[in-house]
């Protein structure tokens, strides 16, 4: 009995074993599918986001990743870096342009062309991808040139995955949008899929041609991961915004001002640096135009003047105007997420002229006050003749004996005005009338 016990616990390892090594080994050859969401502007963060997706899904050999795409445009520069990763992924890579609602615009309709599967959810469009002219004005010469250059890149994107060119090219010269019915009965996307799931399904035994060559999408019965946009790209995303970019510098340039009037103050300095370099790296990701950059400087400019010159309110309307102005001119182009709320740029200009009218005011008044403390404090105080002051003697101030001298004889007693202090000794002089009553309320 003893030894069929003894037997039994050795062999349960054993099964144990049996049991779970196919399981692992099942687990560890099942197909991988990746899928990621990108709601937003194409920007260089969503760039680095969707980049480093298609890198796992190439070092993990996953079967697809899939991009579940909701986007007005963006920029041309992350557009076309996001193209080149994947044209150069052997891993297929899925736009899906989801949820219901969702749009593939501007630089999305070239994400969505050049995925080598193109699907929408029901109730989406695409479209609309005429270039907008970003920094300023285009001449007219000019924005023929951009338009040809992009329509002969989305040409070249359609043709490469079989898709309808001529659709392609009427997106951006003729800023056309199509549903998803639309775009799929036009040969613009490969599929039409109400979720994930049922997107997943329809991929599974698909043939199309990556960096690797032809290749073959299995999708059954797939392992799907999703992959979750980290912390530090939220941080940046979030700063990519030009009403964030906005106000940081504004808070930079409050924060280094308070610390030049307010040395050793620290924390403002800090503080403002740390938000002026942040604004500038937000700019670099932003259809920035530096002279509302210029046009702002100036109006700070014209609002610390206007408290040390007497413009009369001038130089702040002035400071006013070219603010606005320059809060106007700071973002162009890119569309409308791309520029500033006039919720945003009002309250902005106010706190701005508040700001700098009591803080420049109070430091000037601080400046100009005479001192109260101290021996500098002294000057101009009346006090008592304790003695005869016959160019030596000695003076009562504040309850004080001092030692004093004056040019002028001053009999003991008298009242007399601080002229000014050298070292521990008083230079004094016969007060006033007027200071008589200052002395004698001083003295109750």
């Amino acid at each position: 009995m003893c030894r069929a016990r003894y037997f039994f616990l050795l062999s349960v390892p054993f099964l144990l074993f049996l049991v779970c090594v196919p399981r692992a080994r099942t687990a560890q050859h099942r197909p991988r599918v990746i899928v990621m969401g990108y709601d937003g502007v194409i920007n260089p963060v969503a760039s680095q986001y969707i980049e480093s997706n298609i890198r796992l899904a190439n070092e993990t050999a996953a079967q697809a990743l899939i991009i579940e795409l909701d986007t007005p445009g963006g920029l041309d520069s992350s557009m076309r870096s996001i193209i080149k990763s994947i044209n150069a992924s052997a891993v297929p890579v899925v736009v899906y342009v989801a949820p219901n609602g969702a749009r593939a615009a501007s630089a999305g309709v070239f994400i969505t062309l050049a995925a080598h599967v193109a699907a929408m959810a029901p109730e989406t469009n695409i479209g609309a991808a005429h270039p907008v002219e970003i920094g300023g004005k285009l001449s007219r010469t000019m924005e023929e040139k951009v338009t040809n250059d992009a329509a002969a890149y989305i040409k070249s994107i359609a043709q490469m995955r079989g898709r309808n060119a001529k659709w392609a090219e009427q997106a951006v010269r003729e800023s056309i949008s199509s549903t998803a019915s639309e775009a799929l009965e036009n040969g613009v996307i490969n599929l039409i899929a109400p979720d994930l799931g049922s997107l997943i399904t329809k991929l599974d035994g698909m043939k199309v041609t990556t960096a690797a060559g032809p290749t073959v999408i299995h999708t059954k019965g797939a392992m799907v991961t999703v992959k979750q946009m980290g912390f530090r790209l939220k941080v940046l995303s979030a700063l990519s915004d030009p009403n964030v970019a906005y106000i940081l510098m504004l808070l930079g340039f409050y924060g280094i001002f308070f610390e030049i009037i307010s040395p050793g103050a620290i924390l403002p300095g800090v503080t403002g640096a740390i938000s002026l370099i942040t604004a500038f790296y937000a700019f670099q990701m932003l259809p920035v135009n530096y002279a509302g950059v210029l046009l702002i400087l100036l109006a700070i400019v014209m609002f610390i003047l206007d408290v040390k010159v007497a413009s009369h309110g001038a130089l702040t309307v002035g400071g006013i105007i070219s603010m606005v102005i320059g809060s106007m001119m700071l973002f162009e182009g890119g569309g409308p997420l791309l520029q500033l709320s006039f919720a945003v740029v009002i309250p902005a200009v106010a706190a701005t002229v508040l700001f700098f009218y009591f803080t420049v005011r109070l430091a000037v008044q601080a400046r100009l006050r005479k001192p109260v403390t101290g021996i500098e404090g002294l000057k101009g105080e009346v006090g008592l003749a304790s003695t005869e002051i016959d160019g030596q003697g000695m003076a009562r101030v504040h309850g004080e004996l001092w030692s004093a001298w004056s040019d002028e004889p001053i009999k003991a007693g008298e009242r007399i005005e601080v002229v000014s202090i050298e070292g521990l000794k008083l230079k004094v002089k016969k007060a006033q009338e007027n200071k008589n009553t200052e002395f004698k309320e001083a003295g109750k």
